[in-house]
């Protein structure tokens, strides 16, 4: 069930399932927080208290926001962090929501117990020409971002991704999501400047071996352990693209839990 959460300049859309330590769960750009529809499931029977969350702008949250940087979106995680319970948390955020939960380790240690970073992109980018052109392009229409969207999902796609695609695209038609999509896309991610090295949370970062939003996923994924300020492992996820726990949820949760147990144990063990 969607609940609402006033924040600086509008409201952001989340849900909250199961008992025991918090994960929260950020999806990327142009994406809807049921992108991990698959994930949750596994986590609650392990034993966690998942809150799945749309980003300003996006799903059910409001648009309209002054900025769509990393570091207000990372208010916005922190805000319901504590809304929850004060946490900490462990942060499971892909594609630009790795740079936003690494925004938030490093700025407010005390709410983060680990981060998961799937996909992400945790450092400022000068983007070039070219990717400028073609991200303002997809960025203006929800067909072509759809067209952009399921060529990340490299081989099998989950049995919904027709409906899920259409949802996707149908909720980018809603007045302001494009522009709000825009923003983001836009963005430097000057505000990530050093924050991975300020980061100390435990971290575990997980790569689809076939993401094309990287040269060479592995590089990256060695790139940000290196970086790091804490304690970081990685998980290649084979065959899958920039979304792992949605094309290949039972291989993304069978890396995620040990890191889970180990960052944020279940008094009772789980299941």
């Amino acid at each position: 069930m969607t609940e609402f959460l006033e924040v600086a300049g509008g409201r952001t859309a989340y849900d909250a399932t199961g008992e025991g330590p918090l994960v929260v769960l950020a999806p990327g750009v142009g994406d809807l927080r049921a992108t991990y529809r698959s994930l949750v499931p596994g986590l609650v029977a392990a034993g966690y208290r998942v809150a799945t969350t749309d980003l300003r702008g996006h799903g059910e949250s409001s648009t309209g926001f002054a900025s769509y940087a990393n570091a207000a979106c990372g208010s916005d995680l922190a805000a319901l962090i504590r809304h929850l319970g004060g946490g900490p948390a462990v942060v499971f955020g892909n594609s630009f929501s790795g740079g936003t939960a690494v925004w938030l380790a490093a700025n407010e240690p005390d709410l983060v117990a680990g981060l998961v970073l799937e996909g992400a992109f945790t450092r400022p980018t000068e983007p070039s020409a070219f990717q400028s052109l073609a991200l303002a392009l997809v960025g203006r229409s929800p067909a072509l971002w759809g067209m952009y969207y399921r060529s990340l999902y490299p081989g099998p796609k989950p049995d919904d991704f027709a409906a899920y695609l259409a949802a996707l695209k149908a909720n980018l038609r809603e007045p302001g999501r494009l522009a709000s999509m825009r923003a983001m896309l836009s963005g430097t991610k000057g505000d990530l400047a050093g924050a991975l090295g300020r980061s100390t949370a435990p971290a575990l970062v997980v790569m689809g071996a076939k993401d094309k939003d990287f040269p060479d996923p592995r590089a990256e994924a060695d790139t940000i352990a290196a970086e790091h300020g804490g304690r970081t492992e990685i998980a290649m996820i084979d065959g899958a693209g920039h979304y792992p726990h949605a094309q290949f949820p039972d291989e993304t949760l069978a890396a995620v839990l040990p890191f889970l147990r180990e960052v944020a144990p279940v008094r009772n063990g789980g299941e």
